[in-house]
């Protein structure tokens, strides 16, 4: 018998030839198999019948009836029945459920991976930080959800690219440079000629110090040598802004994130992607003069009222270099682009997309898409942390990596909804108990490692276990979730929600360390040791495939 790795995608082609037997007129209709919520009602059901009584004129019982009829033949179906008014409730046969394990252990890391993209390119930028200051928790938040997310599309088939965008010009730059300038002057926030935009973290002394001192900063293609000289504010603002990608790069790079792009937004402007969008705009007839400032008519796109473009002192609002960047974007041949942003920039959506529709370039409706995540709380000791050493204002990504390490920040930060507040409990992220999920999943995959280590056994020996063995409650509900995961990849790749997998993978820990309380796994009779060694490396790997989509590592001790 094949092995089959994903029952949902083998039942639906299985339904879209019946379908394409039955309803050859309909054969684009949509094919839905869910897992019914009780188990009574079989491992997945189907409810194209009923969707096809209406087209068809027909009873859906019948139409059900004849798409069982025409179901080509399957080892993985025990058998199909008719339910209400007209569902299709399938059951799968034991001995392919069992033989997930062969088939994991088989697939590896490859395990769960699914065609759902079928190679399509996915922009996904994320963090994209202005190059101020070091990057703080919420930057953190956006990074683990975005880089988890960009893992999760990759598993589903698609062929994504990472992008960062470093908002390196405007007003926030201007304020970098001049506090930059007053610390190389000597002046400290402590004076009152400091300006109330300044920024007062330790780090612009640390910036300034290198500038006097005539570093050279590495930050991605660029090398950025300081002059020393305290009246050139350009120069100031050029090694400013280097030696501060470079500082986020550090961390990002201490958090298991890489990008495959950088864009620059004074990139736009020197390249004359700005002019040329703000002329396209105005050739397109949705811009109109007003009050000495250039408006765009986004209320023909759905905004609640029109927006500045240029303002009366000729500089454009930030919306526009975003236009700008999104139809480069376009330009580089990304069918969907999906930005993780944090939830202030909720404005922005609008704004853009109605820009983006007005260039007329046949960009489609609702593109780019938005993944918005909200504020992050760190506590200690039950008290809210807000400022940091370095930064001075609030606390840095750096600080929480150091103090309770990569694994658990990048877990905490991506394992709720991006859409839902985070209370991250740094107490609780350093505790080695059963309360903290990220140890709690570690420790299973370290149990696993030990008892295989204990065996020391050829892994070549578990792919020839007789499976049929594994029949305890605890060893169905193992099964039962292996066979799930590729569905979990499916669905926070639909839905954008990554923290998914997190929620499995703490679901899976859990029935592990049930079975591993509850039974031997070293015992004399050695077909029974085989399958449930078999059974429990597939589980470890199944475990390593989820904590690699999470950027967290899978230790084999503890």
């Amino acid at each position: 018998m094949s092995v089959v790795l994903n029952f949902k995608s083998h039942l639906a082609e299985l339904f879209a030839q019946a379908l394409r037997a039955v309803a050859p007129d309909h054969a684009d209709a949509t094919i839905l198999i869910e897992r019914p919520k009780n188990a009574a009602h079989g491992d997945y059901a189907c409810n194209l019948a009923m969707q096809l009584a209406k087209p068809l004129r027909k009873p859906p019982r019948d139409i059900a009836q004849a798409l069982i009829d025409a179901l080509p033949k399957s080892d993985v179906i025990e058998k199909l029945e008719i339910a209400g008014a007209g569902f299709i409730n399938v059951f799968i046969t034991t001995a392919a459920k069992r033989g997930v394990v062969r088939g994991v252990l088989q697939a590896g890391a490859g395990y769960g991976h699914i065609h759902l993209g079928a190679g399509r390119k996915v922009g996904v930028e994320f963090v994209s930080a202005n190059p101020t200051g070091p990057l703080h928790v919420g930057h953190g938040r956006g990074a683990a959800v975005g880089d988890c997310l960009c893992s999760v599309l990759h598993a589903a088939g698609w062929n994504v690219t990472r992008e960062f965008y470093y908002n390196d010009a405007g007003v926030q730059i201007d304020n970098l440079t001049r506090s930059v300038q007053l610390r190389c002057l000597g002046i400290t926030p402590d004076d009152p000629s400091w300006p109330e935009s300044g920024y007062r973290g330790d780090y612009i002394a640390d910036v300034a110090q290198a500038y006097l001192a005539q570093e050279m900063v590495e930050a991605d293609d660029q090398h950025v040598q300081a002059s020393g000289d305290v009246t050139d504010a350009e120069a100031i603002r050029h090694f400013a802004v280097a030696y501060l990608r470079r500082e986020q790069d550090i961390d990002l790079r201490a958090f298991g994130v890489n990008f495959d792009v950088f864009a620059l937004e004074s990139a736009l402007y020197t390249e004359g992607k700005v002019d040329e969008v703000v002329k396209k705009l105005i050739a397109s007839g949705h811009t109109y003069e007003q009050d000495d400032a250039l408006w765009l008519r986004t209320t023909a796109f759905g905004d609640d009222k029109d927006r500045v473009m240029r303002k009366s002192d000729g500089t454009y609002t930030y919306f526009v270099p975003d236009i700008a960047y999104h139809l480069d974007k376009w330009r580089r041949g990304f069918v969907r682009v999906i930005n993780e942003q944090g939830a202030d920039h909720h404005s922005t959506i609008t704004r853009v997309r109605a820009g983006l529709q007005a260039l007329d370039v046949g960009i489609p409706q609702g593109w780019p898409e938005y993944v918005l995540h909200q504020m992050v709380t760190v506590l200690r000791n039950g008290q809210e942390v807000k400022i940091s050493k370095r930064a001075g204002s609030y606390v840095t990504l750096r600080d929480l990596i150091d103090e309770v390490g990569c694994d658990a920040t990048r877990y905490f930060l991506a394992a709720r909804h991006p859409d839902s507040q985070l209370v991250f409990d740094i107490d609780l992220a350093k505790s080695k108990s059963n309360e903290n999920p990220v140890y709690y999943i570690q420790y299973a995959h370290a149990r696993i490692s030990a008892v295989l280590s204990q065996w020391g056994g050829e892994h070549q020996a578990l792919l020839q276990a007789d499976v049929s063995l594994l029949d305890s409650e605890y060893e169905t509900m193992l099964l039962q979730k292996m066979i799930d995961y590729p569905q979990v990849i499916e669905n926070a790749a639909l839905e954008l929600a990554p923290h998914l997998i997190a929620f499995y993978l703490k679901d899976l820990a859990a029935d592990f360390h049930s079975y591993y309380n509850a039974s031997r796994f070293l015992v004399e009779d050695e077909a029974l040791k085989c399958a449930r060694l078999a059974l429990i490396a597939a589980v470890a790997q199944v475990m390593r495939n989820g904590l690699a989509i999470l950027g967290v590592s899978a230790p084999e001790k503890m």
